[in-house]
């Protein structure tokens, strides 16, 4: 009997937790190109994705997540390539919000890479309770211009944007090294409270993700010793290309919804993820 027990249980083991194949890499990609400049939190879909597959929470993946987001910010310099290098101004300002994100984020490595990542309970609530706050600042946005309270319902353009408010957004997006935050929500959240345009903000987002990412790579492989085998590297890469072809097709079409549509689809659509994953997968 206690064979036989100990024979289920590892039944039970092995089907709970798996290694990472090919196939992983390729579905963890799309998820990170689809998500990544929404605002519902890439990583915490990649953690929910993670768990639903069942995979083990290694070093390895921890890492994954973290490096194939390289390929959806590849997207953002091919598509504002021209913008990127004809504006030496603009990417003062995008350095202006990296740098509070970078210094919270190195201080706080290792806290949130064995904390932080990979705990579902704090992935759910935060996809809630920042859910709840988009929904209930898109009504108060909403109620703004029907009053017609603000005498700038536009908001600033990306060139109006100061330096002073790109620090300011680069604060409140330094709230996203928690998973579940979302860098994009937070960064949309706070660029619209200090009067930036909504189509403003989204690109500053999609700019400001290029050193954030980029500097949370680095910054990753720094301090994780470098012993990913042939396989691992081939599904880093596989999983980076995909991230970056989904990316290009989700930058364009989130410009397009954010045209005539509220971010509070986003915020509902993160409390009812938020909620099936703190009930089936805590």
């Amino acid at each position: 009997m206690a064979r036989l027990f100990g024979l289920v249980m590892g039944c039970n083991n092995m089907l709970l937790f798996v290694h990472m194949h090919i196939i992983h890499s390729i579905i963890l990609g799309i998820v990170e190109g689809l998500t990544e400049f929404l605002p519902v939190s890439s990583t915490a879909h990649l953690i929910i994705a993670s768990r639903m597959m069942h995979l083990a929470d290694t070093d390895f993946l921890k890492s994954f997540e973290i490096i194939i987001q390289l390929g959806a910010i590849l997207a953002v310099v091919v598509l504002y390539f021209k913008k990127i290098i004809s504006s030496k101004t603009l990417w003062k300002k995008v350095l202006a919000g990296f740098i509070p994100t970078a210094i919270i984020g190195y201080v706080l490595y290792h806290f949130i890479k064995h904390v932080l990542i990979g705990n579902i309970v704090v992935v759910s609530c935060a996809l809630v309770i920042g859910g709840l706050i988009l929904i209930a600042f898109e009504l108060f946005q909403e109620r703004k211009t029907r009053d017609n309270l603000s005498p700038a319902l536009v908001g600033k353009s990306l060139n109006e944007i100061t330096m002073q408010d790109a620090f300011i957004v680069g604060v409140i997006q330094s709230l996203a090294v928690i998973p579940g935050v979302s860098r994009s929500a937070a960064t949309i959240v706070g660029g619209r409270m200090i009067g930036i345009s909504r189509a403003a903000i989204v690109e500053f987002s999609f700019l400001l993700a290029v050193p954030v990412i980029a500097g949370a790579a680095v910054l990753d492989l720094i301090k994780t010793p470098v012993s990913f085998s042939g396989n691992e590297w081939v599904m880093l890469a596989i999983g980076t290309l995909v991230s970056f072809i989904v990316a290009i097709f989700a930058v364009q079409t989130f410009l397009k919804f954010i045209q005539k549509n509220s971010f509070a689809t986003f915020g509902w659509y993160r409390i009812v993820v938020g909620i099936l994953a703190f009930v089936f997968l805590r």
